[in-house]
């Protein structure tokens, strides 16, 4: 098996790199809202019980995401476990994926025996005969780490052109919500099959830890990834929790609002200290620099974890979560050459 990618998250690698506590970090680099939704006790019946597949889960996720409601869905137990899975339900093939974008996904495809097909974000949005020539597209849709972000039309052209030779279009939708307009949520079901689309509790809900997910597809895709990851594979605390944070619709109104003033605050931040964001989400902004790796470097002298990207050089912000940790980013950007 080859290496493993490295994400964000790895405070404690951090910490003893560089011989800060752990509790003396700000943690920028993962792109989960520091504001996340308030988690209520579960009740002790949850945790007693095994989970059980007719607890109304699955109505809720599809009314929730805007999914018709014969839709295939799964839910997961974070979608790392379906992109784990999903490579290896179909025989070996060429599989296009985004550079750069979220490196799992073409490591589980090569793992499953595929050849995968890395596609120049810039390529993609100029040429579209490039889908032509490929047998699977997985699709980050933002794109992380670049926060790009197509049309649904433009998605769906490319869906046409693989479904016509029994292709699959995975649009990895882990960054959309609060942008409902970017979601192909709606398409899925048996009027589109191959069209896999993954959701995730783990970034704007900040429940990353809660390992929650959801894959919405056709029956067929759908029966598969259920047999392969077996019973039970999201806890029953994970479903409970999922269901009440979904059909929480008054807390996601609010947050997506705050995000949004959140996101162009840290944009216009970085732009004042010359590290000029090309592009972002409502949960991190995204800055090519080709000194990424010393800049973050130096953030982490200071105890603020940033990613940095090697290809290109780049580094990731994601959001502080409270006005100290704010005024301390800003701190520090005023005291790092960042030209």
């Amino acid at each position: 098996m080859s290496e493993r990618p490295v994400h964000g998250g790895r405070l404690q690698a951090a910490a003893r790199a560089h011989n800060i506590p752990v509790e003396d970090w700000l943690d920028l680099s993962t792109g989960i809202n520091p504001e996340g939704w308030p988690v209520p006790p579960v009740p002790a019946e949850v945790w007693r019980r095994l989970p059980e597949d007719n607890d109304g889960l699955v109505d809720i996720i599809r009314t929730q995401f805007g999914a018709p409601d014969y839709a295939g869905c799964v839910p997961v137990p974070g979608t790392q476990a379906a992109i784990e899975a999903l490579p290896f339900l179909r025989p070996p093939c060429r599989v296009g994926i985004p550079e750069p974008g979220y490196s799992e996904h073409g490591h589980w495809w090569r793992q499953a025996g595929h050849e995968v097909v890395p596609l120049a974000l810039e390529l993609a949005r100029s040429d579209p005969e490039w889908a032509s020539s490929l047998d699977v597209l997985v699709w980050v849709q933002p794109n992380n780490p670049t926060g790009l972000a197509l049309s649904p039309d433009q998605l769906l052209e490319w869906y046409d052109r693989l479904a016509g030779r029994g292709g699959w279009l995975v649009v990895d939708e882990a960054f959309a919500d609060g942008l409902d307009e970017l979601s192909l949520a709606r398409a899925t079901g048996s009027e589109n099959p191959g069209l896999v689309v993954l959701r995730s509790l783990g970034k704007f809900f900040g429940l990353a830890g809660l390992r929650a997910g959801a894959v919405l597809t056709d029956a067929t895709i759908a029966a598969q990834l259920q047999k392969t990851i077996g019973p039970w594979a999201l806890s029953g605390p994970a479903r409970y929790l999922m269901a009440l944070a979904l059909e929480d619709n008054a807390w996601q109104s609010r947050a997506t609002v705050t995000l949004i003033e959140e996101s162009s605050r840290l944009a216009a931040l970085l732009d004042q200290f010359g590290l000029a964001p090309s592009g972002g989400t409502l949960l991190y902004q995204y800055v090519p620099h080709p000194d990424a790796g010393r800049i973050a470097e130096a953030f982490a002298r200071n105890g603020i974890l940033i990613r940095s990207f090697q290809q290109p050089p780049a580094l990731r912000f994601g959001l502080p979560g409270d006005e100290t940790q704010w005024q301390r980013l800003r701190n520090i950007l005023s005291r790092i050459n960042c030209n």
